[in-house]
C-alpha cells in the first residue's frame, strides 16, 4: 500500500473507498495507469472491506478470485476505488469494486471473492 500510495478515505456499512495517485510509480511503458496497479488497488480495497465483517481475533480473509475489466486509460491525477458488498456469506464475501477518476468517469470495474477462514 505504501509503494502505491493507497489511502483509505471513506467507510460505511457496506462499502470501503480508497484513493491512489496516478504517477510514474504506477505507469506502464506507454505512460498510463498500469492494469496491475488498478488490480492491486481493487484487491486491496476488496480484501480490506471483508475485514470489516469478521472477528479478526478468530478469522482471516484471503482473496480467492479477482476479475477486472479496464475501461479507460489515465495518465495523471487520482483514482478512487469503492468496494460494495454483493454477497456476505459465512465463508465467502463477493465485492464489486469500481475504480473512477476525479470526474467519476469509470476507469476499471472488478469483482473480488474472498474466503473467510478460522485462524489456526
Amino acid at each position: 500500500m505504501e509503494t502505491l500510495e493507497i489511502e483509505y478515505i471513506d467507510v460505511g456499512d457496506d462499502f470501503l473507498t480508497a484513493q491512489m495517485p496516478v504517477n510514474s510509480k504506477v505507469h506502464q511503458p506507454q505512460g498510463i495507469l498500469h492494469g496491475g496497479a488498478s488490480a492491486a488497488l481493487a484487491e486491496t480495497v476488496g480484501s480490506c472491506a471483508s475485514i470489516i465483517f469478521i472477528d479478526t481475533t478468530k478469522q482471516i480473509v484471503k482473496g480467492i478470485e479477482l476479475s477486472i475489466n479496464h475501461l479507460k486509460s489515465k495518465k495523471e491525477g487520482m483514482v478512487y476505488a469503492t468496494a460494495r458488498l454483493i454477497h456476505k456469506g459465512r465463508t465467502t464475501h463477493l465485492w464489486e469494486v469500481k475504480i473512477v477518476d476525479e470526474d467519476n468517469n469509470p476507469i476499471s470495474i472488478c469483482k473480488i471473492t474472498n474466503i473467510v477462514l478460522d485462524k489456526k
